[in-house]
């Protein structure tokens, strides 16, 4: 299979996983990118069984607004049941890397609501140590100069994504180089950087479940 055919498998074993457990009361919360597309087209066909959906962003809702599923805003869900988003990287513990489109901050506020995380990504994704992939840091904008100083303090080299606002209106900087081997502790120092509104390791609140996309189908991996 193709990477485009692999999405396509863990969007869909995600539904297969999370279908069973949904009620006329269940809130699903869904991420942002590719993979997470390929999950709203397959959750589209089962959008009877499920009350609403969260998004992590606003391209995201639109999407899930186009295939006829209700988006509620987060503050209105006093409860959430699963999460389902892709990663730019997972270590075998599924701590990840997020935020390649951008979405990070929203991401994580989502995820920390949910009661579990699913995390769906092809085999490509999956790394012994997180940082081959360039970790976005949200920023506030008058801060950008000031964070990207003890980024490089911190061992990194930020880039700033230029000509992106996020969502929320801020910039985000890409930190190159970085070999995290504690992905926990390496999360709370970028996040106490004044200036900083979140950096997209998922460590604190790691997945629950990844479902991986390999040649040989999809296999469940859990921390």
């Amino acid at each position: 299979m193709n990477q485009d055919q692999l999405k396509q498998a863990v969007a869909q074993a995600a539904v297969d996983h999370i279908a069973p457990h949904l009620n006329k009361d269940s809130i699903v919360g869904v991420g942002t990118g590719s993979t997470a597309n390929c999950f709203i087209d397959a959750l589209a066909n089962i959008k009877h069984t499920f009350d609403a959906a969260v998004a992590s962003s606003e391209a995201t809702a639109e999407r899930l607004k186009g295939h006829g599923i209700n988006v509620l805003e987060l503050n209105a869900v006093p409860h959430m049941s699963f999460y389902v988003d892709g990663a730019d990287e997972s270590d075998t513990h599924l701590n990840l890397i997020k935020g390649g489109g951008g979405a990070l901050t929203r991401e994580k506020i989502v995820a920390a609501v949910a009661e579990t995380f699913v995390c769906i990504a092809d085999e490509s994704k999956l790394v012994d140590v997180l940082g081959d992939f360039p970790l976005p840091v949200e920023v506030i904008p008058m801060a950008r100069s000031y964070v990207a100083r003890k980024l490089v303090g911190l061992g990194g080299e930020p880039v700033w994504r230029q000509d992106f606002i996020t969502d929320n209106g801020n910039l985000i900087l890409d930190v190159y180089g970085m070999d995290i081997v504690d992905p926990k502790d390496l999360e709370q120092q970028i996040n106490q950087i004044t200036g900083v509104v979140t950096n997209g390791l998922f460590a604190q609140r790691p997945a629950d479940l990844l479902l991986l996309g390999t040649s040989e189908g999809v296999k469940s991996l859990t921390a």
